[in-house]
């Protein structure tokens, strides 16, 4: 079975410090969803049209896991503690089997 994947990338973010609040609810949502944290704020080389912003990548063991855990309540829940201040572009991918 393929793992699923979810993609953030961040083009924008104002204060990351606003991130507190929804990175205390998204962690403990992700993990109850059975998502690993693979990358997250760490180093960065774009090239062609890419951004060095922040990246987060999450591995779950199937793209029918990634996209329950968003579609959770809890994740729901993190998702309105994202401030305005942040632009996203989030994707939920399939990997290869």
């Amino acid at each position: 079975m393929a793992k699923g994947y979810w993609v953030s990338v961040y083009p924008a973010i104002s204060d990351p410090e606003e991130l507190t609040a929804y990175n205390k609810l998204a962690g403990p949502a992700v993990q109850a969803g059975g998502g690993r944290l693979l990358s997250s704020a760490g180093r960065v080389v774009a090239h062609e049209a890419g951004i060095t912003q922040r990246v987060v990548l999450v591995e779950f063991d199937s793209f029918e896991l990634a996209v329950a855990a968003y579609e959770s309540e809890a994740y729901q829940k993190a998702l309105v503690a994202l401030p305005d201040g942040i632009e996203r572009d989030f994707r939920i991918i399939e990997g290869i089997d």
